[in-house]
């Protein structure tokens, strides 16, 4: 079957039916450089082996570095690179396969992307907890309300609000990490499923491809998508830490609580109403953060009855993967300017002035004299006592390790600056 990987059994080519459903080098090109990166590995592994001449190697490497990705009916990306190559060396192309099945080929591809995606996610996760780090260093005694089931309840400093998501990105950076070393290994020579026929180095195979090892046992090698599953799990964690932090600087910025102002090129009007100022990145965010979970939630379901060892459905696998790194990639630097660029208003520490908010530290002054603070949380609250501290003063209270007292809030906020250097 001309221009075609298989077909050598089959009397006829496929149909345009079958050929619209099954193709998938409209979304699989994406992994272009990896698969030229991984033929090139291979081709120099089939030379240390002897199966291909020094001089065949250095024809194909050659030709392999100069290939460009263009428009295309083939069915793949493989395809395409190889009847690419084609054109440029002739029947060498076909030997390049010798070993390789595209099951071990898509596999490394897929890895090779993951690592760059995970490199990304990194950067772009590290920036946006340095801008929250630098706010929260300029505003460590800056007071604000915080809430309990969005209701007021102690003060704390807006400093203090922006390092309680430097933490959650932090262990959002710990998973990434942690997922990343999981992956680091290197499916190519695995074969279709049962190895390759070839006496090829596989651990050095890898240490080419800079991957921290080969895969230990083939049928898992060319089936398994746990890397895309724990990058789509991070993902999901991460934009439901965004989608928290939106969802408070969407009220902060309200017109009912007026803590903050969105930056103007980071804010919307209206079509219709000349006064909006809408949090449009903050709502996409949101919305991202759903979509997400289904992102994760269909590519589990893809994966969860799969016999060993690779079968077709492990082709949709890969579009989820582009979305989010394409949406990261959107997304997180558009918060960080957001964060960075947030003007807050008088409005905040007045806030956290009131009584109310300051009822617990008069509850804790009565307890200081003796009183069982049961009784005290009693008195305070029949009676409306308040505190005779400034929020300055309640807040410098709270100085124990990870409390909201500016001078602990500063100190934490240098230190996660330097962490994150």
């Amino acid at each position: 079957m001309t221009g075609s990987m298989w077909g050598g059994r089959f009397s006829e080519g496929p149909s345009a039916l079958l050929r619209a459903l099954n193709d998938s080098f409209a979304f699989d090109r994406e992994l272009f450089a990896e698969d030229v990166e991984g033929s090139i590995a291979w081709a120099q592994a089939l030379g240390d082996a002897g199966v291909l001449t020094s001089e065949e190697v250095s024809t194909l490497v050659d030709a392999l570095h100069s290939l460009t990705l263009a428009d295309s009916d083939a069915e793949d990306v493989h395809s395409y690179v190889e009847a690419e190559l084609r054109k440029l060396v002739g029947p060498l192309a076909g030997k390049l396969h010798t070993g390789r099945s595209r099951n071990d080929q898509v596999a490394t591809d897929l890895k090779l992307w993951l690592k760059k995606a995970c490199d990304d996610f990194a950067a772009l996760a590290t920036a946006l907890a340095r801008a929250l780090a630098q706010r929260a260093v300029e505003e460590a005694a800056t007071p604000m309300p915080g809430y309990t089931h969005l209701k007021q309840a102690e003060p704390v400093t807006f400093g203090h609000w922006c390092l309680a998501y430097v933490e959650m990105l932090r262990r959002d950076l710990s998973r990434m990490r942690d997922a990343q070393s999981r992956g680091d290994e290197c499916p190519l020579g695995s074969g279709a499923l049962a190895g390759t026929p070839l006496k090829i180095d596989r651990e050095k195979l890898a240490h080419s491809l800079g991957f921290a090892r080969a895969t230990a046992n083939s049928l898992d090698a060319v089936s398994d998508r746990d890397f895309a599953a724990e990058y789509l799990f991070c993902a999901s964690m991460l934009l439901t830490h965004l989608s928290r932090l939106a969802e408070d600087l969407i009220f902060f910025t309200s017109d009912e609580a007026g803590y903050a102002e969105l930056p103007d090129a980071l804010a919307t009007g209206s079509s219709r109403m000349p006064h909006k100022k809408n949090p449009d990145v903050l709502e996409l965010t949101r919305g991202n953060a759903g979509r997400m979970l289904g992102e994760l939630t269909g590519f589990l379901a893809l994966l969860k009855g799969l016999p060993l060892a690779y079968n077709k459905d492990l082709q949709l696998d890969k579009e989820p993967l582009f979305r989010t790194r394409t949406t990261l990639a959107l997304l997180l630097p558009a918060l960080t300017a957001l964060v960075s660029g947030l003007k807050l208003a008088p409005k905040m520490r007045e806030a956290a002035s009131s009584p109310l908010l300051l009822a617990t530290d008069a509850a804790d002054t009565l307890a200081a004299t003796g009183i069982p603070f049961r009784e005290a949380h009693e008195i305070v609250g029949r009676q409306g006592s308040v505190s005779t501290s400034s929020v300055e003063e309640v807040l410098a209270k709270k100085n124990v390790l990870g409390g909201t007292a500016p001078d602990r809030v500063l100190a934490a906020a240098k230190a996660a600056l330097e962490s994150l250097s």
